[in-house]
């Protein structure tokens, strides 16, 4: 199921790139590829998943995502009583590229 996500994703970051190295012009949805809060979290989620383990990924729930220009951030949680980062993920709203993706310590 991860690779799916996963194998989704890189789907549609190829699909995009390979248009533009062609010279043609790619179609960008209206909204962008990540129109909304839910999408920016599905994605961020098939990317830290691989990175850094389904159960710690999990654990980090809720998952919040916020809109700032063209850029989503998304932001694991931490319980209360633990010390430690969560991750983060920076997409691209328009065209769905990974911007940033780190796990703070």
């Amino acid at each position: 199921m991860k690779w799916t996500r996963v194998s989704v994703v890189a789907a549609v970051v190829l699909s995009v790139t390979g248009t533009m190295a062609s010279g043609e012009k790619p179609w960008i949805p209206e909204k962008g590829f990540v129109p909304d809060s839910a999408t920016a979290i599905r994605i961020a989620v098939a990317v830290w998943i691989p990175l850094y383990g389904e159960k710690l990924i999990a654990g980090e729930k809720p998952y919040r995502a916020t809109l700032r220009g063209d850029t989503w951030t998304v932001t694991g949680s931490i319980p209360d009583g633990f010390e430690g980062g969560a991750a983060i993920a920076e997409l691209s709203k328009r065209d769905g590229r990974i911007l940033r993706v780190i796990h703070e310590q």
